[in-house]
């Protein structure tokens, strides 16, 4: 008879004890320790296990003898997760789909199940959360109808296994992997033995079978899957639904993708149909900006392969207090501070006693160091209460001594800037040349943030009491 195994085992990030304990020593997070039960199985039971998963025992062989093939890929409609996905859909893949609740992930995981079906594929979406009929009333209001789209509201692993294998579906949507469970784990649904094992058996149900499998994954406050770590390293994609509720604007991103680049992005739009793509996201981003307005900077940012001109937002104000603030939304806080120090330091502007806020508009994080020289740009504007030129885009690194370095992929990010309307680009100096300007926009060089706040704000780079508000 097996042994049973008892274990304490962190509900956050896998953390495992032969203890109970208030505080978890991997994530730093109180009363997430639970008692679960494990199932202790012979070495030989669990190597035949895997040697039959796996259709019989493999032989190392040389990589110059090994075929090289193309995989396939299936394309949906959507070109946004098409992009993010690295090109469509690799068959036998396992995608992990995250975000909070309510933001859209089985809205667009119905949707694609649509999309697929309409390409005479057979699409099984296996929902744990909601009954049948309450999936057709979604897929109603989705507009969605198909007889290749096949719905069934069912948690046990076991059976879903057998409805895959008879039915041999081209992809499968589980929504989602913290509601099934198998009968040979005696721990409850969606703790972390459970969500582990799960996925195993998936992962090697997608490996066998040829099958494209997505996952749809919850997630935690702080905003990461909820469940073990090695659940993200188990699949082949992790992709993270972003937005904000109040807000029609979703992103999706890559953040693991063993097919494709990890720097991807897709935009979309929440109606009342669903979900629609955004094809040219720097016009939705930038309608909204008001001309004339200090504080404000254009900047085009490279999402993988693509470029969004996005608003970045500075407020400058005086504070009473001896500790000013330094907030930052979409970008990094450390960023900020750092760049505020250049400015004091290299520019002479007096920002110890003042407030700090900035902010992408649109809801977009950027995190390429390209963006520093629009931001010093922003704050300086700010603090001095002189509006940039609407017609103007800055793009550069900034470093610790003020210099303003060179930048990747310049002549794709001026290109786009061109097509929107925009009349000049700030540009670091060592990327002119080598490359065609477009018609339309001028290309200024500058070697420091003091030459590039000249340009920008005309006279703003004086330093001591000019920048007095």
């Amino acid at each position: 008879m097996a042994k049973r195994k008892t274990k304490f085992i962190c509900q956050d990030c896998g953390y495992e004890s032969t203890r109970w304990m208030g505080k978890c020593p991997g994530c730093q997070n109180w009363n997430t320790m639970t008692e679960e039960f494990e199932e202790k199985t012979t070495a030989s039971s669990s190597r035949s296990f895997v040697t039959s998963a796996r259709g019989g025992v493999t032989k190392p062989q040389p990589i110059t003898k090994i075929e090289r093939k193309n995989e396939q890929r299936l394309s949906t409609n959507m070109k946004e997760l098409n992009r993010v996905l690295g090109g469509g859909v690799v068959p036998g893949s396992l995608v992990l789909v995250g975000g909070d609740p309510g933001i859209g992930k089985s809205t667009l995981l119905l949707q694609v199940s649509s999309q697929m079906a309409r390409q005479e594929h057979r699409v099984l979406y296996i929902s744990g959360e909601e009954s049948v009929k309450q999936t057709k009333l979604r897929a109603d209001r989705l507009d969605v109808a198909d007889d290749n789209l096949f719905v069934l509201a069912e948690t046990d692993v076991e059976y879903i296994e057998k409805v895959i294998e008879e039915m041999n579906p081209t992809l499968v949507i589980i929504d989602s992997i913290q509601t099934v469970y198998l009968d040979a784990v005696t721990s409850a649904p969606g703790s972390v033995s459970q969500v582990r094992e799960c996925t195993a058996a998936f992962m090697r149900l997608a490996k066998t079978k040829g099958i494209a499998i997505f996952l749809v994954g919850h997630v935690t406050k702080q905003g990461a899957i909820a469940g073990p770590r090695l659940l993200e390293h188990m699949v082949d994609s992790v992709l993270y639904f972003e937005g904000e509720r109040h807000h029609t604007f979703r992103i999706l991103r890559a953040v693991k993708n063993r097919f494709g680049s990890t720097n991807e992005m897709g935009i979309f739009e929440m109606k009342e149909e669903g979900l629609t793509e955004v094809l040219n996201p720097s016009e939705i981003f930038l309608q909204e900006r008001t001309a004339g307005s200090a504080g404000s900077t254009v900047v085009p940012s490279m999402e993988g392969t693509r470029t969004v001109l996005v608003e970045i937002q500075s407020l400058i104000s005086p504070t009473s207090f001896g500790n000013p603030r330094r907030m930052a939304t979409g970008l990094d806080h450390n960023r900020i501070s750092l760049l505020m120090a250049v400015l004091e330091k290299r520019v002479g502007m007096l920002l110890q006693n003042h407030d700090a806020y900035v902010k992408v508009a649109g809801g977009v994080r950027l995190d390429e160091p390209a963006i520093d020289l629009a931001v010093t740009v922003a704050i300086a504007s700010s603090f001095r209460d002189v509006p940039t030129k609407a017609g103007d885009v800055v793009i550069g690194e900034v470093g610790l001594t003020g210099e303003v370095r060179r930048v990747a992929r310049l002549e794709q990010r001026v290109m786009e800037a061109a097509k929107l309307g925009f009349k000049r680009a700030i540009i670091p100096k060592k990327n002119i040349g080598g490359w065609t300007v477009p018609d339309g926009i001028e290309i200024i060089g500058v070697n420091t943030v003091n030459e590039a706040l000249e340009e920008c704000l005309g006279g703003a780079s004086s330093g001591g009491s000019a920048f007095e508000l």
